[in-house]
């Protein structure tokens, strides 16, 4: 499991390390980190050409002993500076003993040196920064051809909210140190992150037990699905119910059907308007016209995708929501929430919507969702007492307090007609199966977007929404043989 910390978090951590640690020590565990990636990333790190951006902060002085140290193996490495009065002296001292060389950031040379380096480091501003990249900063990293490594996280965006409010450095690589930081891994930011690299300098035993934020792995996944043993059977696995699906949108009461039957549940119970097209493709269903209530029991239902907004799916919705099991609800369902929160419900609710129907929920424009969604998945929790699965392209699932996890499997191909359907089937259907529903909406996403990168292929092409539910197989096995 990949954990994330705010900035005040690790800030405290590293002042406590510190404190044990001779002068410099902790900077320099770092700089061997950040070097040792820096020379994997070259291959050969004699004779190739690096080049530093360095800001006023420690961040700049990781990257100058980074840079003296690739300068010992026989990298060429200047330093860009764009505060030269206020660049780390240490590093600076350190670099050009080793034959690095220095130049403030309007010095002739200076666009050129990053213009011709093969690497170049990012250490304009640290964890601490806020808004975007200043105007000389910007100006030289658009000179940059080369490789780019972040150092602990692109400058310009905020490592505690993924927000980036203003230009910001888009790297191949991040190397950060100690701990995750929660923009690393929620977009935007992520999307300027590349690829991450977490370097140990000690930090672990200082940070406390609980992230702000934490993204799940294959292992992490396989522990929570659901397996049948010698004594089950399809009632003891569990039942879900689906009310999906409308005479306009019969579709989606299918691709919801087909998401469920392969969420770990023995059974599915489908209720709805589309009974017809649900049993011509999956005659295994068990269907009833309705009311919900008088359709059996089972463990959790799924209400809302294609439901229209008559009359009937309004109260498709309350008799739902009136039941005393967990209920998810998306789509149509969301648009014809009753006003106020969801805690008197008797059990858990989970929410999916996406940034349009977040958007709504919260009555701000979509594109504040957008760029605020670590803020926005939390502040939809607490409105409304449930579980919040906020989809995009990193899906972020809330519970209330404590950490908000990020799903790291999606593709830009579940961007299509019908993948939020299947989503909602296969959660709600691990939620039958007994899982939380924060550990439902997260498996859910997980499996959803390891489905779609299945089905699209290492290539990548395009895929419709029935792709993902028939992937689903595949990479459960996948992640139970890790």
């Amino acid at each position: 499991m990949r954990i994330a910390y705010s900035v005040e978090t690790v800030r405290a951590a590293e002042r406590d390390l510190m404190a044990r640690l001779p002068q410099g020590a902790l900077m320099q565990r770092a700089a061997a980190g950040l070097a040792a990636a820096c020379a994997g990333l070259l291959g050969r790190v004699y004779g190739a050409r690096v080049a530093l951006l360095i800001g006023s902060g420690d961040n700049g002085g990781d990257a100058l002993y980074a840079g003296a140290r690739l300068a010992r193996r026989g990298a060429g490495v200047t330093a860009v500076l764009l505060a030269p009065d206020r660049a780390h002296a240490g590093g600076l001292r350190a670099l050009r003993a080793a034959a690095g060389r220095a130049l403030p950031a309007n010095a002739p040379s200076a666009e050129a040196a990053l213009t011709q380096a093969d690497l170049v480091l990012d250490g304009i501003v640290g964890i601490g920064g806020k808004g975007g990249l200043r105007p000389d900063a910007e100006r030289l990293t658009r000179a940059v051809r080369g490789t780019v490594v972040a150092v602990d996280l692109p400058s310009g965006v905020d490592a505690d909210t993924g927000e980036v409010r203003g230009p910001a450095v888009r790297a191949d690589a991040t190397v950060t140190f100690g701990t995750y930081k929660p923009g690393l891994l929620i977009d935007p930011a992520h999307e300027h992150a590349g690829a991450l690299r977490l370097i140990d300098i000690g930090l672990a035993p200082h940070l406390p037990p609980v992230p702000d934020a934490e993204a799940l792995q294959h292992g992490d996944i396989a522990a929570l699905l659901p397996r049948p043993d010698a004594e089950s059977d399809k009632y003891r696995r569990g039942v879900v119910g689906v009310v999906a699906g409308s005479a306009r949108y019969p579709g989606a009461a299918v691709l919801a059907v087909a998401g469920a039957l392969r969420g770990g549940a023995g059974a599915v119970r489908y209720v709805g308007p589309a009974a017809e097209a649900v049993i011509a493709r999956f005659p295994e269903t068990l269907v009833h016209s309705g009311p919900p209530h008088k359709a059996g029991r089972v463990q959790a239902w799924v209400v809302g995708p294609g439901l229209g907004d008559d009359a009937a799916a309004r109260q498709s919705l309350a008799d739902v929501l009136a039941s005393n099991v967990p209920v998810l609800v998306d789509a149509d369902g969301l648009r014809l929430l009753p006003p106020g929160d969801l805690r008197s419900r008797d059990a858990a609710t989970i929410l999916t919507p996406h940034a349009g129907e977040a958007a709504a929920l919260l009555g701000v424009p979509r594109e504040e969702v957008e760029q605020t969604r670590l803020a926005s998945v939390r502040a939809l929790a607490e409105r409304y007492g449930a579980t919040v699965l906020l989809k995009g392209s990193t899906t972020l699932v809330c519970s209330g307090p404590g950490p908000v996890r990020v799903n790291p499997t999606g593709t830009g191909w579940l961007a299509t007609a019908g993948s939020g359907d299947v989503l909602s089937g296969l959660t709600g259907s691990l939620l039958a199966t007994g899982l939380t529903p924060h550990d439902a909406a997260s498996t859910g996403a997980y499996l959803h977007g390891l489905a779609a990168r299945h089905a699209t292929g290492p290539s990548g092409a395009p895929i419709a929404a029935y792709d993902v539910a028939t992937a689903l197989p595949e990479v459960w096995r996948d992640v139970l043989l890790g």
